[in-house]
């Protein structure tokens, strides 16, 4: 598998979930990663979900669900037929439910075999990492202390995933053969997983319950971390800030502490002060689209001709990786707007409503960037092939 084929996204939900759709897209829940204790337990979920794309299992759900849905469908055709025929409702409701019962159970045993495949998957791959299976034996523990709650109150990744007495002694079993059964985590790992916790708890929690979990009696960096996210939150620049210039003062090559910094700042409107520790950021870790996204809002709040200029390079860089990017292209567009080149700006802001799924939008705004740009210029030329896509979409949307 190639890495850079692959796409991780965060849902921001504290329920317990991860799955796979769209291809070689795999989706985690915040509550899935402020839950896990240990690392193993992330890195047991990421090697179970990618059993899936190895095991091509998309597919085959995808003609899983239509079967599925044309069972149900004859099932309720034949309701009405026999309510026809009897002149007794009950008659289709008995028969509806049937079934739909049926096509419930025809999906749930194929998912059961698609389950136990990418448990196989995931071991073999934790086994060739040199890692623990104990993670996600673990996780799957969590899980089957839930099997006794009503299904509303289940977390969606027991319903998604059909959880099996035979999967629990699968992995228990390969756990016990796996020569690195008792692996532990690197500290680096140990240590990150401490710090994605923090710092999501301190995003995502309220501040009393940030505070709780982290006391004031915790001076650990993640802990320190969280506190000052919360006190950044509420907010109160006089209690965030020396807790981010005490991390800095110990690990001043951290970029995302300078990052963390920046963001107080710029959002507290102190934005000329903001600019050095995004700049700093980036030069940490030039590869992270994120970093630099930031940096470029911060240079088009200054105001300043040659700002624009420089955010419109740290843009390239983001949308050369980022190309579905929709708030980077709206940067972009207000930036060539600001240096007066209005068919780049019209361009930037078709991109971006393309990348947002506004078709009609993104059609209008390429017009406008063909009658602006210089013809065949490359900018005139990916107008030319906005335009085009946003037809199709449009269509598409119609349809």
């Amino acid at each position: 598998m190639n890495p850079q084929a692959i796409d991780v996204y965060l849902i921001n939900d504290r329920s317990l979930n991860a799955f796979v759709a769209g291809g070689q897209n795999i989706f985690i829940h915040t509550g899935l990663l402020m839950r896990a204790d240990d690392p193993l337990e992330v890195i047991g979920v990421l090697a179970h979900e990618t059993g899936h794309i190895t095991g091509g299992h998309i597919a085959g759900r995808i003609g899983e669900m239509q079967k599925a849905q044309t069972t149900a469908l004859v099932s309720y055709l034949l309701g009405i037929g026999a309510a026809l025929a009897t002149g007794r409702p009950e008659a289709a409701v008995a028969v509806i439910s049937g079934g739909q019962d049926i096509a419930l159970k025809g999906l749930l045993t194929y998912t059961r075999g698609q389950e136990q495949s990418a448990d196989q998957a995931a071991v073999r791959l934790l086994n060739g990492t040199g890692q623990s299976p104990r993670g996600l034996l673990e996780f799957m523990e969590i899980l089957s202390d839930q099997e006794i709650l009503l299904a509303s109150s289940q977390d969606p990744y027991l319903r998604t995933h059909p959880l099996t007495q035979d999967r629990i002694m699968f992995l228990e079993e390969a756990l016990a053969k796996s020569r690195y059964a008792d692996a532990p985590p690197s500290p680096e790992l140990v240590a990150g997983h401490a710090r994605v916790r923090a710092k999501l708890i301190g995003f995502l929690e309220a501040p009393v319950r940030v505070f709780r979990t982290y006391p004031e009696t915790d001076s650990s960096v993640p802990a320190r971390y969280a506190r000052a996210i919360a006190y950044y939150r509420r907010p109160d620049l006089a209690k965030a800030l020396p807790l981010i210039d005490g991390l800095l003062a110990e690990s001043p090559d951290d970029p995302f502490f300078h990052e963390m910094k920046g963001q107080m700042l710029f959002e507290n409107g102190r934005i000329a002060e903001a600019l050095p520790q995004y700049e700093t950021a980036v030069g940490f870790l030039p590869d992270v689209p994120q970093l630099r996204l930031a940096l470029a809002q911060v240079q088009i709040e200054l105001g300043d001709p040659q700002m624009d200029r420089d955010a419109l390079d740290q843009l390239d860089e983001v949308l050369r990786r980022e190309p579905r990017n929709a708030f980077a292209w709206q940067l972009s567009a207000t930036a060539h707007g600001r240096l007066g080149d209005k068919g780049m700006a019209a361009l930037a802001l078709a991109e971006g409503a393309l990348a947002r799924g506004r078709a009609a939008e993104a059609s209008a705004q390429a017009v406008r960037a063909l009658h602006l740009l210089p013809k065949n210029s490359p900018g005139w030329l990916r107008a030319q092939d906005v335009a085009n896509l946003a037809k199709r979409f449009e269509a598409k949307q119609k349809n």
